[in-house]
């Protein structure tokens, strides 16, 4: 790695006036790093935000972005605005690139250094292809709210593209949709698109039925929805099916080539011809776990996450903290790591906060204890399964859980009033109004269904 130290211009970053304050350094706005900048605001302490975009995404919303049910800025909420009364915290736009451990300074692409005295690490993670990076332009995954506006450029495009397809062949291949993972964003996905198919765009296309839409959703394992009780997998499996999803499980991509795909069950394998693949199918680590690993001699899993002690500190630096989807924490769940879901990057970052602040007070340092409180996944209109862990909920009533669960967990006011009004309007209508195709190749619907034009980069 090129020695960013070294480099003309690399000079510290731009700072408020001195203090004697403990910095508190965090990188990443995802649900670990806010939640700890949040439980610092009123703390004896100097925090820097640092991230690559300057809003939080709230991701397990992200799904309803590509088939357009909600807009990217209903999910999203921009970081000096959450932060903002929050006087001795203040948030840097930067891509954090290197750490330099023994001068504690973490530093920024263009050079800059931001000194800390604790650091918090919450970058989260990314798509995973298993090796088959190349599939990436093909099968594009849903991780960020540019993926989400590739998945419904390319969705809307198809039936677009075969609104104009003479040839039956042709025009099956563009209305058929195949959905690579059969966890909750699999699931989820799936389902928004037989809503879509079969629901919004019902009346809105005169040369072709949506009712041709054929959705298949394949999985490796034996059931959809693994992590949930055997039940709830059924269930959600029997939702699908009657939401017009075909499921197939115990099934592997082996293959995708232009618009085929092969398909492996057992010794059985099979070619699909399909416009649209889209990818759920597996999440690693950022490529900060390979630099913490490089820098401070740590660990990491298969995955790329960071093996962390049951602080969430790095062996021999116990002021460098990773959180969330970057962190291997098994410290308790018999040895097993604890999932990546939101739940865990919050309590993760609360945690630490509060450790630095029961430190920098000398204070008795608290024990973690993940409290979990269950898991949930919407499968389409009035369908969903939810595991309170004491009780179990399907259909409606799961479906309404589901509802007020993710309106309460979002940042701000304003969009959980706004997702509340989208989710009523679409209910009552079943309309999803951010049904727009963007993108410089709007125009060439034939080449980008051929393959000529895949990423919008």
């Amino acid at each position: 790695m090129t020695d960013l130290l070294t480099q003309p211009g690399a000079v510290p970053y731009p700072t408020e006036p001195a203090t004697d304050a403990h910095h508190v350094v965090i990188v990443g706005g995802g649900f670990g790093g806010l939640y700890a900048a949040q439980a610092l605001g009123r703390s004896p302490v100097q925090v820097t935000l640092i991230d690559r975009r300057n809003f939080h995404l709230f991701q397990p919303l992200l799904y309803q972005v590509a088939p357009g049910g909600l807009a990217p800025g209903d999910i999203a909420s921009p970081l000096r605005a959450v932060l903002k009364q929050q006087a001795n915290t203040k948030v840097l736009l930067g891509d954090v690139v290197d750490i330099d451990t023994d001068s504690q300074r973490v530093i920024l692409k263009r050079g800059q250094t931001v000194p800390y005295d604790s650091l918090i690490v919450a970058t989260g993670g990314t798509h995973h292809y298993f090796g088959n990076d190349h599939w990436e332009p093909i099968a594009p995954s849903i991780k960020t709210i540019e993926d989400a506006l590739e998945v419904r450029r390319r969705i809307f495009l198809a039936y677009e593209a075969a609104e104009k397809e003479p040839d039956l062949d042709k025009r099956a291949a563009l209305l058929t949709f195949l959905v690579v993972g059969g966890g909750p964003t699999g699931v989820e996905l799936a389902g928004a698109l037989a809503d879509l198919a079969f629901g919004t765009l019902e009346k809105d296309f005169r040369n072709i039925n949506t009712y041709e839409t054929k959705i298949i959703l394949v999985e490796g394992m034996d059931r959809v929805l693994p992590p949930f009780p055997e039940d709830l997998s059924t269930n959600a499996a029997e939702s699908l099916a009657t939401l017009g999803v075909e499921v197939r499980t115990r099934t592997l991509v082996t293959a995708i080539e232009g618009d085929l795909v092969t398909l492996k069950s057992g010794d059985a394998e099979e070619t699909l011809r399909t416009k649209t693949v889209l990818w759920a199918a597996g999440v690693k680590a950022s490529a900060m776990g390979g630099i913490l690993a490089e820098k401070t001699g740590v660990a990491c899993d298969r995955g790329g996450r960071v093996m962390v002690e049951p602080d969430f500190s790095l062996a021999n630096h116990p002021n460098i903290f990773v959180v969330g989807d970057l962190a291997h924490y098994a410290h308790q769940n018999e040895g097993r790591p604890l999932p990546g879901v939101a739940p865990v990057a919050m309590q993760g970052g609360k945690y630490v906060a509060q450790l630095i602040k029961s430190r920098v007070a000398e204070q008795p340092t608290p024990k973690f204890v993940y409290k979990d409180s269950g898991s949930l996944a919407v499968v389409g209109r009035n369908a969903a399964v939810v595991n309170l862990n004491w009780i179990k909920f399907t259909g409606f009533p799961a479906w309404m859980i589901w509802l007020v669960v993710h309106i309460f967990y979002l940042i701000e006011f304003d969009n959980k009033l706004v997702v509340m009004t989208q989710w009523l309007w679409s209910y009552t209508t079943r309309n999803q109004g951010a049904r727009l195709i963007t993108g410089r190749d709007v125009d060439k619907v034939e080449d980008v269904m051929r393959g000529e034009i895949r990423l919008q980069k």
